[in-house]
């Protein structure tokens, strides 16, 4: 008999992954979504169950899952509230999978990812173990609500719960692809890319397909407990721009930007772009995933691909109004001209 999943937010980017790799392996998938999307054509054709419903409503999760289910996987719980509505439902839950993030943690002096350009960019062990100090809970910021929902449901839950914090997550369908700021230069025809810190900057990479993997493994075994999720590697910003070059056929240099600039960087500061590493320990999920975790330049195809066809779908700021969000210009390259033009003739291409 085959088991039950039911994904909330499950036609985005990682909804998607998912719901692929647990087709695959003989699951009945339902996807539930807010309705402000059409549900991915591949996903209706292999047979996966729509539903449309708000969680902000009342009961609306409870009466989505009126029969019950073997595993919920929640891609979109955000808050103390999100861990609620959960928890309302455990009893006819067999295993929950929830999504959270990587930003929770922080350093010795309280700083977190959101700090980056007020209190400083957060100092942390390389790589950071799932045992590290996190934010105190509450509603301030995307960091601590996502701690508060952590809180709540390794407190509280009576059924298995794995919480899966991820970094840079990437993959097709997304509206927060960073891989755009290379993809759109290399589309544009810029002969050169500048790289703030000397592209040396590493920001840990998640593939969606990775955290299936994940997924897969915490419902396979399923018991409470935190993983990271991440990529095997952890790639500098000059190995993912030579990652998407090569893919892409690229033929322009790469040109070093001075480490000491402010953060962000005027030039060069891609959306991977941090003063000091940001690398996650993923060796904890190890013992009990079936395949390896696959390295970034194994998994970025899929993303950089659907962005090239899908690159004249209207305005870029539209389609991916995350990283639309950013507080500087992402393609500034009246800026970056001036930068090549003061660098002059010289050693400045990083390497490929």
């Amino acid at each position: 008999m085959s088991r039950s999943a039911f994904l909330v937010g499950g036609t985005g980017q990682i909804g998607r992954a998912v719901a692929l790799d647990l087709l695959e392996r003989g699951w009945d998938v339902t996807v539930s979504h807010r309705g402000r999307r059409t549900p991915p054509a591949e996903l209706v054709e292999r047979g996966v169950k729509v539903v449309v419903l708000d969680r902000e409503e009342p009961g609306a999760l409870a009466r989505g899952l009126a029969g019950g289910a073997d595993a919920v996987i929640d891609m979109v719980a955000f808050t103390d509230e999100h861990a609620g509505q959960l928890l309302d439902i455990q009893g006819g839950v067999g295993a929950f999978v929830v999504v959270s993030s990587a930003s929770v943690y922080r350093d010795a002096l309280g700083r977190i990812l959101e700090d980056g350009t007020t209190k400083g960019f957060p100092e942390l062990p390389v790589p950071v173990p799932e045992t590290h100090p996190t934010v105190d809970p509450g509603p301030a910021s995307y960091s601590t609500r996502k701690a508060a929902l952590e809180r709540r449901l390794l407190d509280h839950a009576r059924r298995p719960v794995t919480v899966l914090r991820p970094c840079a997550i990437y993959g097709p369908e997304t509206q927060h692809p960073r891989e755009w700021w290379f993809v759109k230069r290399i589309l544009d025809g810029r002969p050169a890319i500048p790289l703030a810190y000397r592209g040396q900057s590493r920001f840990h990479t998640a593939s969606v397909d990775n955290i299936a993997t994940l997924t897969r493994a915490a419902l396979d075994h399923p018991e409470t407990r935190v993983w990271n999720a991440a990529d095997a590697d952890a790639p500098t910003v000059a190995e993912i721009g030579a990652a998407v070059a090569r893919h892409l056929g690229y033929e322009g240099v790469f040109m070093e930007v001075d480490a000491d600039v402010p953060f962000p960087p005027p030039v060069g500061g891609t959306p991977w772009s941090v003063p000091r590493p940001f690398v996650v320990d993923v060796r904890a999920a190890e013992p009990w995933i079936d395949t390896p975790l696959a390295t970034y330049a194994d998994s970025v195809a899929a993303a950089c691909d659907w962005l090239v066809r899908t690159a004249g779908e209207g305005d870029w700021k539209a389609r991916f109004p995350v990283l639309a969000g950013y507080p500087y210009d992402h393609f500034d390259y009246a800026a970056e001209d001036r930068f090549f033009k003061a660098a002059g003739p010289g050693p400045h291409a990083a390497p490929r």
